[in-house]
């Protein structure tokens, strides 16, 4: 089931649902579709209505007048329709899909989600790529920042990938969290409370809610949508904003995640060295982490107890001073790319002499005053 909400897109939304009509490799009737139309005041409702005959596949339309309605309340009015008719439908194991009215699906989208959650993940994000035609007419500066993040962000992720592997989803992986392209089980999405109702970043926030709660997410590199290069968004805060604040802005802040390399080695080695203590049934013996990451003793006694890793990773994350991220600034990029490719030259270099990589020795980056240095992951 496909959830997509949609404002004032008449020039748009044919492409959207053609494109999911042409979807290979499911069976007949495999594939339904819930349009939440909120606020439309353009022509979206009669060009849907006279699509609809022509289509390969079922359409609801779900239409709201809501003066508060925003990206996040909207993708969760079209999310719950969806899990709603699964559940009619008696069909537990079901999957919700959500992309955006402005986005076009390859054939192979619906598949290669289902067959990622069929081989074990609880939902799945995908890739998104900019509209050729639109993304031509962006300013070529914005073109040479995203190079340089992209670049960045890819030798992270990698970096990270090595030093904390998660067996469900491996390198290669990507790191982007949109919903243009998102899968989850109906269960999963049940468990988390659905999509949150937020103005911006609902589906991060919805990805991180699936994390904490340990679902299995898969960040898959072969599931990819193209989606729009526009600057006028319909969502405020959304990625047209950020891509016009950038053409007005040009040394406006990285994404929050494109921390300077210290920092992100830092986290990343602790995220294996707390993911092995919780394996190990050794996290309620705070000593072992608390103190290295700034985290008062009762703080730290309180984390021990929540239920489940993801919840306790998470925690931390949150409390420790030492794991506040920093973004980086454009003009810092050039140099922190030279030193991401030099780390994962070496992490690359001791996998094939077969050595289980073991991050240097790190100071906390925010320490308290006689703080000790963190022990080697690799002691856990």
């Amino acid at each position: 089931m496909v959830a997509i909400p949609v404002r004032n897109e008449a020039e748009r939304i044919g492409a959207c649902l053609g494109a999911l009509a042409a979807q290979e490799g499911i069976g007949a009737g495999g594939l339904g579709v819930v349009l939440c139309l909120n606020n439309c005041s353009d022509g979206t409702a009669w060009v849907v209505a006279s699509l609809r005959p022509s289509l390969r596949m079922p359409v609801r339309v779900v239409e709201r007048a809501f003066a508060q309605a925003n990206a996040g309340w909207a993708r969760r009015e079209a999310m719950e329709a969806a899990a709603l008719w699964l559940e009619e439908g008696d069909a537990p194991d079901g999957v919700i899909l959500t992309t955006d009215a402005d986005s076009r699906v390859p054939a192979d989208w619906v598949a290669r989600n289902l067959a990622a959650i069929t081989d074990g993940v609880d939902a799945v994000a995908g890739r998104i790529a900019l509209d050729a035609d639109e993304a031509a007419r962006l300013p070529a500066a914005l073109h040479a920042r995203g190079r340089l993040e992209g670049t960045y962000e890819a030798l992270l992720t990698e970096i990270e990938a090595r030093i904390d592997p998660l067996p469900h989803d491996p390198w290669p992986r990507h790191w982007t969290t949109s919903g243009a392209s998102l899968a989850v089980r109906l269960a999963a999405y049940r468990q988390v409370g659905g999509m949150p109702p937020l103005a911006i970043g609902e589906d991060r926030a919805f990805v991180s809610s699936l994390l904490t709660s340990d679902a299995r997410v898969r960040h898959d590199p072969q599931v990819t949508v193209v989606t729009s290069g526009r600057l006028d968004g319909r969502a405020p805060g959304g990625a047209a904003d950020t891509m016009k604040l950038r053409c007005e802005v040009p040394e406006s802040p990285c994404d929050v995640r494109l921390e300077p390399l210290p920092r992100a080695l830092f986290r990343f080695a602790w995220r294996r060295r707390l993911r092995r203590l919780n394996a190990a049934g050794r996290f309620d013996r705070t000593r072992l982490w608390a103190p290295w990451l700034g985290i008062p003793d009762d703080l730290a006694h309180s984390i021990a107890c929540l239920p489940g890793p993801g919840a306790r990773l998470a925690a931390v994350e949150a409390a420790s001073p030492s794991l506040a991220y920093r973004p980086l600034l454009p003009a810092e990029l050039p140099a922190q790319i030279r030193s991401a490719r030099a780390a994962l030259s070496l992490l690359r270099a001791l996998a094939r002499r077969r050595v289980r990589p073991r991050v240097p020795r790190l100071a906390a980056p925010v320490a308290a005053h006689g703080q000790p240095p963190m022990e080697r992951p690799g002691n856990a």
